[in-house]
């Protein structure tokens, strides 16, 4: 909580607060809307707000999804080449049965936060209209870039991107 605390102040938090997440979809330099869910393997449940401070690929993604297994395996490299730079990766699984999202793990493992969403309720908050979406979150909680579709390509784009926000102050 500290780390939310120090990471908005003043008015990026009134403007944070006043996001209902009914009413408002992610735009471009706005604030995101929190996503808090559980844990695709059952054991936790994670929040995007609580890892504010850090620059955030929040990844929406399904088994299903022929571009996410080039993905996934992509952006864990990624993850683990930046982490300790205050990167982190929140996927996003939207299968509706939990095993087929953890079959597609036990295939292509990764090792940030994963969680699930089978009733598909946060795709209508990141105006998702197709599989893998994703938006790149600034250290202060705002929408940078948003990404539909993927082929490996655009993880140089996407690395430009990261890096870029990285060397961003914290305000």
């Amino acid at each position: 909580m500290k780390l939310f605390a120090k990471a908005f102040t003043g008015a990026a938090l009134v403007a944070l607060f006043s996001v209902s997440p009914v009413v408002s979809a992610a735009e471009l330099y706005k604030p995101a809307p929190d996503v808090y869910l559980d844990t695709l393997d059952g054991e936790g449940s994670g929040s995007l707000y609580e890892h504010m401070g850090k620059v955030v690929y929040l990844d929406f993604w399904a088994s299903w999804c022929g571009p996410c297994r080039q993905s996934l395996p992509l952006l864990n490299k990624l993850y683990n080449k930046k982490k300790d730079e205050g990167f982190e990766v929140i996927a996003v699984n939207l299968d509706e049965d939990r095993d087929a999202g953890l079959e597609f793990l036990d295939s292509f493992p990764v090792d940030y936060t994963v969680l699930y969403d089978p009733a598909s309720e946060t795709p209508e908050l990141y105006n998702v209209m197709g599989m893998p979406t994703s938006v790149l979150i600034d250290r202060e909680g705002v929408v940078r870039y948003i990404h539909k579709g993927f082929k490996p390509s655009d993880m140089k784009k996407i690395k430009k991107e990261v890096d870029k926000l990285l060397k961003e102050p914290v305000k």
